[in-house]
């Protein structure tokens, strides 16, 4: 018998339950402000979109892809100064949420490499000081 696949332990409202934690994480932790701003006042299409990315990601269907087009997450991030602070934040913010959704150990042992690889991926900058470009609201407007 193969190995699971994320999306297959998680299911579409274990990934939705997942999404919703994460944002919750960073909105209720003080640490993650900075990151937390990134993301406007209303986190409801944003982590609608996480959860639509993680369930094509996670081996479940391309949803994101078939709402963006694509699966590529550096052009709505390129406005951001995301650098290894904001990086780590989003790790730590994942980590909470795994934590929050009651996920087991192997779950989160089969996500911590290839999590990191996609936050590493975003990130696109080694300076986290570096001033915006653009309105912060652009993640969840975008």
């Amino acid at each position: 018998m193969s190995a699971q696949t994320p999306y297959e332990v998680l299911g579409d409202d274990g990934i939705k339950a997942l999404a919703a934690a994460f944002y919750a994480a960073m909105d209720d932790t003080p640490d993650y402000a900075d990151l937390r701003n990134m993301h406007g006042e209303d986190l409801g299409k944003v982590t609608r979109m996480l959860a639509a990315y993680l369930t094509g990601w996670m081996g479940g269907p391309p949803v994101y892809q078939m709402i963006k087009g694509t699966m590529c997450l550096t052009d709505p991030h390129k406005p951001y100064a995301i650098g290894p602070k904001e990086r780590d934040m989003w790790l730590a913010c994942m980590d909470e949420a795994l934590r929050r959704i009651d996920a087991s150990e192997e779950l989160k042992t089969m996500l911590k490499e290839p999590m990191f690889r996609v936050a590493d991926t975003v990130r696109n900058t080694d300076d986290s000081s570096c001033p915006k470009e653009r309105d912060p609201n652009i993640i969840a407007m975008g």
